[in-house]
């Protein structure tokens, strides 16, 4: 079983900043990536950003300069951050924590999603 916990959205002002943070949990032979998506109300759900297995990161073009992605591991635990900052109310959103991976080396690659967290900017 693989867990993803989300952390950190909430309401802030136009401008403000916020830290989210995913921690992952289970029993995980591998990453590929992991990444945060959104879902706005009426839309579909987006690619926000993402680290992919050789630490290279990848960006919307909407939240490049800023927003930043970054991964760390403690123990058995893999850690996925995204600090926001300058945020915009069009960044308001449902945001999902993401890892694509493998629960055991001759396994396939598998889809795994947080429960969601709520950030809203208000203008």
């Amino acid at each position: 079983q693989v867990q993803l916990v989300e952390s950190g959205g909430g309401l802030v002002q136009a401008g403000g900043s916020l830290r989210l943070s995913c921690a992952a949990s289970g029993n995980i032979f591998s990453i590929d990536i992991m990444g945060w998506y959104r879902q706005a109300p009426g839309k579909q759900r987006e690619l926000v950003a993402r680290v992919n297995s050789d630490s290279s990161t990848n960006y919307a073009d909407s939240v490049k300069g800023r927003f930043t992605i970054s991964r760390d591991t403690d123990k058995n635990t893999d850690y996925l951050h995204l600090q926001m900052d300058n945020l915009h109310p069009e960044d308001t959103a449902v945001y999902y924590c993401n890892l694509i991976g493998k629960r055991w080396s001759w396994g396939p690659l598998q889809d795994y999603w947080g429960q969601g967290t709520q950030v809203t900017v208000s203008s």
